[in-house]
């Protein structure tokens, strides 16, 4: 009995002004602020990835396979930390055998299906086929073998052969543009689709959560390559290192832009929900959005970057420059994802009173097994780069 006073003492010493009894707890934690961040991440990889592919810019061409690689490592982490997150985890899969056209989230059960099976894995094959039969034929032992599994049994090396599987991957890469927007603009969808929370219904929600995670992708794609050429030092290319940076700095100005005039909106328009949410950005907010995502993660990117668009920095600064703008530009879209998940909630429906999150340590909910699962995709990515190492592809100065 004294422990269930002490609880609810504690839970009540959370509470500002006046809020509904369910609201004492927020439903959502850090794993929920993680999903929609690693999606952004492989979808603003592939997107990268899609422009040397489709859109023919060659000078990214040393970061074609490697974007490719990273959209897949952190696709297969993508949902494990919303499972992570239920009750029962084990019982995720009926969502896809249980299917209902009314769920959001089942449906974007069937997205995440569609572009892991059909799109991102087709390419990646498609561009890696005539080096894993050619990989099948050289190396020797078990990884021999591995490879042979991996043609799946299609070993013709023929010009013909060859100039389809360029074809094919061509056309998959075509389907795997609007798949992207759909995977991650979806995402945005299930947060703007709840429109009992002011904080989240907004039509742009979508849009933004789309050009956060192509400006997301980017970065870590810039940041990957140039730890992978240090690691295996290899010089790196300065003039697809300066594409992709000009890249994340247009991508940059469109998502602070929309942004900015989501906020805009807001304040024209000045709905009941105006002051709460106000009172919300100036107090609870405002290091994690203002200092953090605004100022840090935006700002001061768009700032040096610019710079660096107009003044010639020398090699050593500008690679200096480019790490930690990149680094600074996924804090900042991390905390835009903190804030708008964990933000959200933060502010009683009542309008009339806050709660608050605290953030643990250790847990299932805990800031170690975020880390966890933000490892995880960096180690599984290490791996495919030692299977498909895109600097070992034959015929090819990668």
């Amino acid at each position: 009995m004294e422990q269930h006073f002490a609880h609810l003492y504690e839970m009540m010493s959370k509470v500002e002004g006046f809020i509904y009894p369910n609201e004492l707890e927020l439903h959502w934690g850090i794993l929920i602020v993680l999903y929609p961040y690693i999606t952004g991440l492989v979808a603003g990889a592939f997107i990268l990835a899609s422009l040397e592919r489709v859109f023919n810019v060659k000078v990214l061409k040393p970061t074609y396979a490697l974007a490719l690689l990273t959209a897949l490592a952190f696709l297969l982490i993508a949902a494990l930390p919303l499972i992570s997150h239920l009750g029962k985890p084990g019982r995720a899969y009926e969502i896809m055998i249980t299917p209902h056209g009314n769920s959001a989230m089942a449906i974007f059960g069937f997205v995440y299906l569609w572009y892991l099976m059909v799109v991102l894995l087709l390419e990646i094959w498609f561009d890696y086929r005539r080096d894993i039969v050619l990989w099948s034929r050289e190396k020797k032992g078990i990884m021999r073998g591995v490879y042979k599994v991996l043609t799946l049994g299609v070993t013709d090396l023929s010009p013909n052969a060859l100039k389809w599987d360029d074809k094919l991957g061509y056309i998959v890469t075509i389907i795997g543009i609007p798949s992207a927007f759909l995977l991650h603009g979806y995402v945005g969808f299930i947060f703007g689709s709840i429109k009992a929370n002011p904080w989240w219904s907004t039509v742009l929600m979508p849009v933004i959560f789309l050009f956060s995670a192509m400006v997301s992708g980017i970065a870590l794609v810039m940041l990957i390559y140039m730890v992978v050429s240090y690691i295996r030092r290899h010089p790196i290319d300065m003039k697809a290192l300066d594409m992709v940076a000009r890249y994340l700095f247009f991508m940059l100005i469109l998502d602070f832009t929309l942004e900015a005039l989501d906020q805009m909106h807001r304040i024209y328009e000045a709905e009941e929900s105006f002051e709460i949410i106000s009172l919300l950005v100036s107090g609870k907010l405002y290091i994690t959005l203002v200092v953090f995502q605004v100022f840090l993660g935006t700002i001061i990117p768009l700032i040096t970057l610019g710079i660096m668009q107009i003044h010639q920095f020398r090699e050593k600064i500008r690679k200096a420059l480019y790490f930690v703008m990149g680094l600074l530009v996924l804090f900042g879209i991390f905390f835009m994802r903190w804030n708008v998940v964990i933000g959200g909630q933060l502010f009683s429906k009542s309008f009339y009173g806050f709660t608050s999150f605290k953030l643990r340590l250790i847990g299932m909910e805990g800031t170690l097994m975020a880390i966890a699962w933000l490892i995880l995709p960096l180690l599984i990515l290490a791996f495919l780069l030692w299977l498909l190492p895109p600097w070992k592809k034959h015929g090819e100065d990668v």
